[in-house]
């Protein structure tokens, strides 16, 4: 087996989830959360036991109830509806994706048209849409790029998604630059680097593996894309699973490397799943492809951490790079 690193959880998804789970210990049960606080189905089950209570919109939280926001972001309307209600709120926006919003307002208020490359309807895109609307304009593909209209061609700017496929990405941005060719940059690359790292993770191992398996859940963004970028970059098939027992052995019939890894939003716990399983079925040799280390942190939401210090409390968290040691030897 070839295990690529980075995988896993990126410290967006690590300062999302824990900001939950440090609520439901503070304040008790129950906790709501406005959407999946991150896209992997074993978390929200998993907080879901301990109290979190997953909604669609604000409106069927308990007026004065605490509320904490998903890691992908709300738009000012959903803040507006929270503070309707009295809502107590603990934005757990992820901060890249708060670097986006902020683009979109400046951008806005600069009077540009905005092209947000994007998937139509993921929460991300509709929270930065949300922000500047008759500014914004969402570009899901290549394919879409023919038809962008825009009110002048020389006053146009791009921003992104940031758990987008970088190549896909990168395309739409020179598809585009072909029609409006003074089409302005964001001042800095909008796809996240957790989500790049484990591009290229994938890809500097896709060519060794017959198979490659990502772990991660069918709405999880960052998780499809990868296996579209272990097909391109040489791997003999591809599959997406959320759980070890979603496995197909037929899949591996004559494989003789299998590579491994996960999306951003993916406890380790699962990919240990998916190796212990690959090891039943004869490949128990495992080597790390490594092609970064991550080490970054977020400080958790300023609402949560004010009352933990107020009540004495911190923010003690183990780093999730530093997993329990496997049996592998580095690429």
């Amino acid at each position: 087996m070839l295990l690529a690193s980075p995988r896993g959880y990126c410290a967006g998804v690590d300062r999302a989830v824990v900001a939950v789970e440090k609520a439901l210990e503070h304040y008790g049960a129950p906790v709501y959360v406005r959407k999946q606080i991150v896209h992997n189905t074993h978390v929200v089950a998993t907080l879901s036991a301990r109290g979190a209570i997953f909604v669609d919109e604000v409106d069927e939280v308990p007026e004065g109830a605490r509320v904490v926001f998903s890691a992908h972001g709300v738009s000012p309307a959903v803040r507006d509806a929270a503070q309707v209600r009295s809502l107590q709120t603990i934005d757990a926006t992820c901060p890249l994706v708060t670097k986006v919003h902020k683009e979109a307002v400046r951008f806005a208020s600069d009077d540009l048209d905005i092209l947000l490359i994007g998937h139509t309807g993921h929460e991300e895109v509709e929270g930065t849409q949300g922000e500047a609307p008759s500014h914004v304009q969402v570009v899901d593909s290549p394919q879409a790029v023919d038809s962008v209209q825009v009110r002048d061609p020389d006053r146009v700017v791009w921003i992104s998604q940031t758990t987008l496929s970088v190549d896909e990405t990168m395309e739409t941005v020179r598809l585009l630059r072909q029609r409006f060719p003074n089409l302005q940059d964001p001042p800095s690359d909008d796809i996240c680097y957790a989500t790049q790292n484990r591009q290229v993770a994938v890809k500097s191992m896709a060519a060794r593996c017959d198979v490659v398996i990502v772990v991660g859940s069918a709405n999880s963004s960052n998780s499809v894309r990868l296996v579209e970028v272990a097909r391109e970059a040489g791997a003999g098939a591809a599959y997406r699973v959320d759980v070890a027992g979603e496995v197909d052995q037929a899949w591996l019939a004559g494989a003789t490397t299998v590579g491994v890894t996960s999306g951003a939003s993916v406890p380790d716990i699962l990919v240990r799943d998916v190796l212990d399983l690959l090891a039943t079925i004869g490949f128990g040799e495992v080597e790390e492809v490594r092609t970064a280390t991550e080490d970054l942190m977020f400080s958790l939401p300023r609402e949560l951490r004010a009352d933990l210090r107020q009540a004495g409390e911190e923010d003690r968290r183990p780093r999730r790079e530093g997993r329990r040691p496997l049996d592998v030897q580095p690429a």
